[in-house]
């Protein structure tokens, strides 16, 4: 591909937004984006951080999330983004993981990141966005200390964002340094392009969190076609709305749930904000229910795009409005350059309408960092790698999904892993057994629901469920704790141990053709 890159646009856009916070209103054009970014790569390098390191990202969103990502992608450095609501524990984790030099955070974020810092390696460097504590030292000074030039001689650095597996703990999802300069754009760019259309002109609405795959990815494809990203430091459906009204926005990225929350506002909101300018309103990360998608069709015309793909980039499929409607459940057929097959059990292609596991292959390959086993469990012969989720394709090629392998729950466009939870609950003194599943909700498409075998089941508390969830909130992101829990006597688990989350699932899920809505 040719060279596509932010500093292609500061002669013709210097003042042009490349990232623009739409509730705040605040913005950086393309000039200071460049030029921040360069004296950033300068810092790093002044840092002692070489080509191949790794720096860890850890904040809300913010203006200068971009030139950050930027400076790293000038430096040849890697770079791993922590989840903004993340705790102490877990940021700690993907700062040790990733074997991050360099640890960038904000004020706003400054009780969790000392504790990162204490429990961290006592080399790690800390820089502070908005003002600076002990032990962090202040981005903005040192960064007025750096010449606004651009380091020459680098390769363009990935980023490495954290996906799940079985343990519970995140995955470094790591791909090799490329053989390209920061200037060429990786191969997923070209894709965009084609199917969304994406130039010096597309203004997108970008409501989700910058850390996370879709929105990160999407905001920094539209910055190197010389395009402007709204983005907000939190969402709000009549936020997003009045964003698109007030900038013509073209495209956007969402989650099921915000489309959700938009529909419920009151009809007099809805009809206050104009939306035809939109050309691609992009959903992904989690099934949008049939019937939303009926309604957001019906309401901003055949613009409702879906994506499916995941954090690994191993494949994607994309469905317009049209097809979907004459597809309706589907997540598309596989795009340009993609292949799919639904295997069994034991490796065997299943025909049309059968459901397995989904494998997919594009070319690219990934590792889940310091996890060969992990990496390996994923692929089978021929490059093919899957998820771990589980569907079927129709006659006509158009794929289906019913299930996930490792029971993941989907919260409002989140992913959440049910182990790690359990780990929690177990401590509980009160509290034998534990299983997380996801059970249906109208809005955010799934809510975790704790199922708890108690070690004296006659003497429960009525107070013990409130316990037990405050219990999770103080060593967990809110996000990830149960919003409710129920008590049984005894747990199914096999001969072998392995709970058997199916059965617990089943009451909750009865009624309905697909595991997932």
């Amino acid at each position: 591909m040719s060279a596509l890159h932010p500093r292609s646009y500061v002669d013709v856009a210097a003042d042009r937004a490349a990232l623009l916070l739409a509730d705040s209103g605040t913005s950086i054009g393309y000039a200071d984006l460049c030029a921040n970014a360069d004296r950033a790569a300068q810092l790093f390098q002044s840092l002692g951080l070489q080509q191949g390191d790794t720096i860890a990202i850890f904040l809300q969103n913010h203006l200068r999330y971009a030139e950050l990502c930027w400076a790293a992608k000038n430096s040849g450095i890697t770079y791993a983004c922590i989840g903004s609501q993340a705790s102490a524990d877990e940021a700690t984790y993907i700062v040790d993981n990733s074997d991050a030099k360099l640890f960038i955070t904000s004020m706003a974020k400054a009780d969790v990141a000392r504790e990162v810092v204490r429990r961290s390696r006592a080399d790690l460097h800390c820089l502070m966005l908005d003002g600076a504590c002990a032990p962090f030292h202040s981005y903005e000074q040192l960064l007025e200390t750096q010449a606004a030039v651009a380091l020459q001689g680098r390769r363009r650095g990935p980023s490495m964002l954290y996906s799940s597996g079985t343990t519970g703990r995140p995955k470094g999802v790591r791909t090799a340094l490329p053989d390209e300069p920061p200037e060429v754009a990786p191969r997923r760019l070209a894709m965009l392009r084609r199917l969304f259309e994406l130039d010096a002109d597309t203004v997108l609405v970008n409501p989700g969190p910058m850390y996370h795959a879709a929105p990160h990815r999407f905001m920094l494809s539209v910055q190197r076609m010389g395009g402007t990203t709204l983005s907000f430091e939190k969402f709000d459906a009549e936020a997003t709305l009045r964003a698109i009204h007030e900038h013509r926005a073209t495209h956007g990225v969402f989650v099921p749930t915000m489309f959700i929350r938009m529909l419920n506002l009151p009809a007099d909101i809805r009809r206050r904000y104009d939306v035809s300018s939109m050309r691609y309103a992009i959903h992904l990360a989690a099934p949008c229910p049939i019937p939303v998608k009926e309604r957001m069709i019906e309401w901003w015309g055949p613009v409702i795009e879906e994506m499916y793909s995941g954090t690994e980039a191993v494949g994607h499929t994309t469905i317009g409005s049209q097809d979907w409607l004459r597809h309706k459940g589907s997540v598309g057929c596989a795009a340009a350059g993609c292949e799919i097959r639904i295997l069994d059990a034991q490796g065997a292609d299943l025909p049309a309408f059968t459901p397995g596991t989904i494998y997919m292959r594009n070319g690219h390959r990934f590792e889940y960092y310091k996890d060969a086993g992990k990496t390996e469990s994923v692929y089978v012969e021929g490059g093919w790698a899957t998820l771990g989720d589980v569907g079927y394709l129709d006659t006509e090629g158009y794929l289906y999904l019913t299930d996930r392998q490792a029971h993941m729950i989907i919260s409002g466009g989140v992913n959440i892993y049910p182990q790690e939870i359990e780990h929690v609950l177990l401590e509980h003194a009160a509290v034998a057994d534990a299983a997380v599943i996801g059970i249906p909700h109208a809005e955010f498409g799934e809510e975790v629901k704790a199922v708890i075998q108690l070690k004296a089941p006659g003497e429960r508390d009525p107070a013990l469920e409130g316990e037990l969830i405050a219990w999770c909130r103080e060593r967990m992101s809110p996000i990830k704790c149960p919003r409710s829990i129920d008590f049984v006597a005894e747990l199914p688990r096999n001969e072998s141990g392995k709970l058997l989350k199916r059965l617990i699932k089943e009451p909750y899920w009865q009624g309905r053709d697909s595991r997932l809505l």
